[in-house]
């Protein structure tokens, strides 16, 4: 019993959690299967290492303010034939972020945008990177209102500092001048200093009507694509996928009369 309350002491101090879960479980298998000290020791700090780590993801994905949990092996290739798997895989290496590129998904929504960038994300955390999710709307939102409290300083570090942001959403809202700017500013920052995955269901002619200035626009674009790689996605919403499975989606009925169906 005192060996006991000494273990648990031990275990306590040393932050160990998981340990103390899976001790008697792994005694009993050591003895068993006449596993050796040594073996026994390493089984015990490969459950704690393994918990840590799991822990640390936890913790990074909360602060990283991802809107979901998806990996790439949840991404259904086979739905979307215009993305290479084998170049998405390759992208899910890092090496882009090595040379502080950008990455860029263009397509129309539902096709799964979002989630490669939310899995890449995932990648990032699982190396140790920092990362942070926004979308474009909402980091601007954010910034305008920092003008006005004169903060503008301490928030723009939230979108410069980390090793990896993520803007989703560009061209889903047209911005004003004031915003433009203000995303400018963000781009220029973190300039061959950190990478942007950025979503987009607009193709970069249409981005001078998105910032509502053409010159503004290319100066932007000259920042991003200069370190970059640009992914078209061509297909189904995923969205309208699930609710014809689900048998919710009906096309538009066609014809004049209103009550026709198919």
């Amino acid at each position: 019993m005192i060996l006991q309350e000494r273990l648990q002491d031990a275990f306590q101090q040393f932050g160990w959690s998981r340990i103390p879960e899976v001790l008697h479980t792994q005694a009993e298998e050591a003895a068993k299967h006449n596993i050796s000290y040594l073996e026994f020791l390493d089984k015990l700090l490969q459950e704690e290492l393994a918990a840590k780590r799991e822990r640390f993801i936890r913790m990074k994905t909360r602060v990283a303010h991802l809107p979901f949990h998806k990996t790439l092996d949840q991404f259904d290739f086979s739905f979307q034939p215009s993305i290479d798997e084998r170049r998405i895989r390759d992208l899910a290496t890092l090496r882009f972020m090595e040379h502080q590129e950008n990455l860029i998904f263009l397509g129309p929504p539902g096709v799964g945008k979002t989630h490669l960038a939310v899995a890449l994300a995932l990648e990032a955390i699982k190396q140790r990177y920092t990362v942070y999710f926004t979308t474009a709307h909402d980091m601007i939102q954010t910034l305008q209102q920092a003008h006005h409290t004169q903060t503008i300083k301490q928030k723009m570090k939230m979108f410069t500092k980390p090793n990896l942001l993520i803007i989703d959403e560009i061209g889903y809202r047209k911005m004003d001048e004031t915003a433009a700017h203000f995303f400018f500013q963000i781009i220029s920052e973190r300039y061959e200093k950190g990478s942007i995955i950025l979503t987009s269901n607009k193709s970069y002619g249409a981005w001078g009507e998105i910032f509502g200035d053409t010159v503004l626009a290319t100066a932007i674009l000259d920042r991003l694509l200069h370190h970059s790689i640009t992914i078209n996605i061509k297909g189904e919403s995923y969205r309208i996928k699930e609710k014809k499975k689900a048998g919710f989606f009906r096309p538009e009925p066609t014809g004049n009369n209103p009550e026709q169906t198919d």
